[in-house]
């Protein structure tokens, strides 16, 4: 396809493994990327993905209990 480029090509292009592009896209990091049957078509000016956080999207960081809070005061003394 003109425009795209496969999985293989953006894990050369970015120097990551293939199996961290398709989860990228997966996990929706991609904008553009398109799934035609088993194989993704990523656009050529996609930019590599920067993760800000750990966590996938829509999830929320998990609370912290009292006595990890008193564990992490008691560490900046």
């Amino acid at each position: 396809m003109i425009g795209y480029i496969r999985v293989h090509d953006a894990a050369a292009k970015w120097d990551v493994s293939e199996r961290h592009v398709q989860r990228l896209c997966i996990e929706g990091f991609i904008e553009g990327a398109v799934k035609f049957g088993t194989t993704w078509a990523i656009p050529e000016n996609a930019p590599k993905p920067t993760r800000t956080s750990k966590l996938k999207p829509g999830r929320v960081p998990k609370q912290k209990t009292k006595q990890t809070q008193q564990s992490d005061e008691s560490n900046q003394e």
